[in-house]
C-alpha cells in the first residue's frame, strides 16, 4: 500500500464533513459535500417565500381584524418572538446531539407551515403564525451548520454570505409579490410562496447532507441535554456581574426594544395608515435594505476614524431621530427620509458587538456576547407587543381616520387629535427610550473594567465587520444586523 493511499483515511477523518466511511466506501446522506451553499439555497428559499406574502399578509390582517389591526400585529408578533427567544437554546442543543439537518427540516417546515392557512381561515393563519415561532429559528440552525463546514478564518466572509443572501430575498420578494398582486390575485401568490416552500423542504430532504460530523456527536439520541443549555435566561443572569457589561446591556434593551417593535409593524404602517400603495412599500424596503448594506460596508472606517463608543451614540441619535420622525411625520417624504436615517442608525447594534469583543478577554467573548445576544432576542418577542399595545391605548385605528371629538369619546390634546399631532405614538415613545439609550451610552467607560480586561501582552485585534454569537461555549463570528429583521417580512 502506498503512502498517499494511506493519508487519505486519516485526511477524511480529521476533515469537517459529514462522509461516513462504510466498508471502505465514503457516503452521504445529500447531494455532494456539505457547504455554504447548502445554507444559503435554505435560507433564500424560505424567506423569499414569505417576502411574497409581505402585502397580501398586510391585507388579509387589516381584514381579519379592522379595529385592532396594530394591537394583533403586535400580539401575533410578540408572541412568536418570546416562543422563539424561549426555545432557540433547545433546539441549538438538540442540533449538537441529533444533527443540523434535521432541525434544518423541522425549522422551516414550522415556519413556513401558516403559509398556507391564508387562503383557507384567516384566523388560523395568524394563530398557526404566533405557534410557529417554537420552532422559527432558522438562522440559529443555519448558523450551527456554516460553523461545521467552514474554519474559523473563513467563518466571517460565510456568514456575510447568509446575511447578504437573506438580504436579497427580501429586497426582490415582496417587489415581485406586489406586482403579482396588482396583476393577478391573492390565492396565487399564496399558492406560488407554499410552492417555493414546498421546494424548500423537498431541498433539505433530498440536497442537504448533514453538516455534523459523527464523531463530535453523542453515542445515542437518548444522550441528555442539561437544563443549563436548554435555559434562554442563562446568559441573562450573568449581565450584573460586570457594571461595564451591565451598561452595555441596557443600551441594547432601550435600543432594541423600539427596533424591534418597528420591525415589526414598519410595512403594515406605511401601507395602512401613511397609505403608501403595494409598489411603494416594496420599493421602500429595498432602498432603505441596500442603504443598510452601503452603510454598514463603511463601518469599519467609521468606527476606525471615530472609536466604538462614539459610532454607538452616532447609531443611537441616528434611530432616535428617525423614530421620531415615524412618529410625527404625516407626509410621504417624511417617511422616506425616516427610512434613510433607519438605514444610518444600523450601525448601532455591529458597533455594540464590537465594542464588547474589544473590550473582553478572548475567554469571555462567548459569555459576554451570548448576553448581548440574548438580551436582544427577549426584545424581539417583548417589542412588538409594545408596539400594539401602545397603538391600542392611543386609540390608533383605521377605520376612522379623522380626528375623534373628545365628547364622542376621542382623545383629544389642545384642539388636535392624537392621531393629527402624532400619528405613531409607538415610535416617539420608542424615541423616548433611545434618549435614556444615548445617555446610558454616554457613560460607558472607554477603558475596560478589571473584571473584562484583556491580558497586558495580548494585542488587540478588532473585528469590524462582524460581531460574535455564543455557540456551545466558544466565541463564533456571527452576521452584521441586516436592518430589516428576519421577521419583517412576514407580517
Amino acid at each position: 500500500m502506498t503512502k498517499k493511499s494511506l493519508r487519505k483515511p486519516i485526511m477524511v477523518l480529521r476533515s469537517r464533513k459529514t462522509a461516513i466511511i462504510k466498508d471502505g466506501v465514503i457516503t452521504s446522506s445529500g447531494i455532494g459535500e456539505p457547504s455554504v451553499y447548502h445554507a444559503l439555497v435554505v435560507i433564500f428559499l424560505e424567506f423569499f417565500a414569505w417576502g411574497l406574502l409581505t402585502m397580501p399578509v398586510i391585507n388579509v390582517l387589516n381584514q381579519t381584524f379592522p379595529d385592532h389591526t396594530f394591537l394583533m400585529n403586535g400580539l401575533v408578533m410578540g408572541i412568536k418572538g418570546i416562543l422563539s427567544f424561549l426555545s432557540a437554546p433547545l433546539i441549538g442543543a438538540l442540533s449538537d446531539v441529533w444533527g443540523r439537518k434535521f432541525f434544518l427540516l423541522i425549522t422551516v417546515f414550522f415556519t413556513c407551515a401558516p403559509i398556507p392557512l391564508m387562503s383557507i381561515n384567516s384566523w388560523w393563519f395568524f394563530a398557526m403564525i404566533s405557534i410557529s415561532g417554537v420552532f422559527a429559528v432558522t438562522f440559529s440552525v443555519v448558523f450551527a451548520y456554516v460553523a461545521d463546514v467552514t474554519t474559523v478564518e473563513d467563518r466571517s466572509r460565510a456568514y456575510g454570505l447568509v446575511s447578504a443572501t437573506f438580504a436579497a430575498s427580501l429586497v426582490i420578494s415582496p417587489a415581485l409579490g406586489a406586482y403579482l398582486n396588482d396583476k393577478y390575485s391573492e390565492p396565487l401568490i399564496v399558492a406560488l410562496a407554499t410552492a417555493i416552500a414546498v421546494l424548500d423542504v423537498f431541498f433539505i430532504l433530498v440536497a442537504v447532507p448533514e453538516s455534523l460530523p459523527e464523531k463530535v456527536r453523542p453515542s445515542s439520541w437518548g444522550a441528555p441535554i442539561s437544563w443549563e443549555q436548554a435555559d434562554p435566561f442563562a446568559a441573562l443572569r450573568k449581565v450584573g456581574l460586570d457594571q461595564t457589561i451591565l451598561m452595555q446591556c441596557v443600551t441594547v434593551l432601550l435600543s432594541y426594544l423600539p427596533e424591534a417593535g418597528q420591525y415589526s409593524c414598519i410595512f403594515v404602517y406605511l401601507k395602512l395608515k401613511m397609505h403608501f400603495s403595494s409598489i411603494d412599500v416594496s420599493i421602500f424596503i429595498a432602498v432603505v435594505g441596500i442603504l443598510s448594506i452601503l452603510t454598514q460596508v463603511i463601518l469599519g472606517d467609521l468606527m476606525k476614524a471615530l472609536g466604538a463608543k462614539r459610532t454607538i451614540i452616532i447609531g443611537l441619535l441616528f434611530e432616535m431621530l428617525q423614530l421620531l420622525w415615524y412618529g410625527f411625520g404625516s407626509q410621504t417624504w417624511m417617511m422616506w427620509a425616516a427610512g434613510i436615517l433607519a438605514s444610518l442608525a444600523s450601525i448601532t447594534y455591529p458597533a455594540i458587538s464590537a465594542f464588547v469583543s474589544i473590550h473582553s478577554n478572548p475567554d469571555q467573548q462567548g459569555v459576554v456576547q451570548g448576553m448581548v445576544t440574548g438580551m436582544r432576542g427577549l426584545c424581539n418577542g417583548l417589542g412588538p407587543a409594545m408596539f400594539g399595545v401602545i397603538f391600542y391605548v392611543f386609540h390608533v385605528d383605521l377605520n376612522d381616520e379623522h380626528n375623534v371629538p373628545a365628547a364622542a369619546g376621542g382623545h383629544a390634546l389642545n384642539g388636535l387629535g392624537y392621531s393629527q399631532l402624532m400619528p405613531g405614538p409607538p415610535f416617539v415613545f420608542g424615541a423616548l427610550m433611545v434618549i435614556c439609550a444615548i445617555a446610558v451610552a454616554a457613560f460607558i467607560p472607554e477603558v475596560p473594567s478589571d473584571n473584562i480586561r484583556r491580558p497586558s501582552g495580548e494585542k488587540k485585534r478588532l473585528s469590524l465587520d462582524v460581531d460574535y454569537e455564543y455557540e456551545r461555549g466558544r466565541k463564533v463570528a456571527g452576521p452584521l444586523s441586516p436592518l430589516m429583521h428576519q421577521d419583517s417580512a412576514q407580517l
